[in-house]
């Protein structure tokens, strides 16, 4: 039997680089990939939980400050039982714990970061952000075949 992998990707599109995580996730929901469900949303609401509930691995992309390494950063999730979803401030550890709430279950789950420079108000990537989304979607498909 495969595994299901969700991967949502979220962030403001018209904010510049803030849309990175959109544009990752509609990548990968271009794919058709059978396995892979895709997600771009422009935050973490409640509402995916019941996809959550149903995938056997979760990987969440968010874009972030340039950081000073300027590098994708990739890093497991642990479920924060302390964490109350909110939606006006969600992230991906308090997502998990809702699913976990609600269904009794969540997902092994990874979070790709992939740091912006530019976050102004416009609808398009910086050229380095553009970039950025290539090395992003290598890592994330080495995740999805180790699954």
């Amino acid at each position: 039997m495969c595994a299901t992998v969700i991967v949502i990707g979220y962030g403001n599109e018209l904010r510049g680089d803030d849309g990175i995580g959109q544009r990752i996730a509609n990548s990968i929901e271009s794919w058709h990939l059978l396995t892979v469900k895709s997600f771009a949303v422009h935050q973490l609401t409640p509402e995916l939980a019941v996809n959550l509930a149903k995938a056997d691995l979760a990987i969440f992309v968010d874009a972030c400050i340039n950081s000073e390494a300027g590098e994708v950063q990739v890093k497991s999730l642990l479920i924060n039982n302390s964490s109350v979803f909110s939606e006006h401030q969600s992230d991906p550890q308090s997502l998990l714990a809702l699913t976990q709430s609600l269904y009794g279950y969540s997902p092994p789950a990874w979070l790709v970061t992939v740091p912006g420079v530019n976050f102004e108000l416009r609808d398009s990537l910086s050229p380095i952000a553009e970039k950025r989304i290539g090395i992003a979607l290598t890592k994330i498909i080495n995740i999805i075949n180790r699954v």
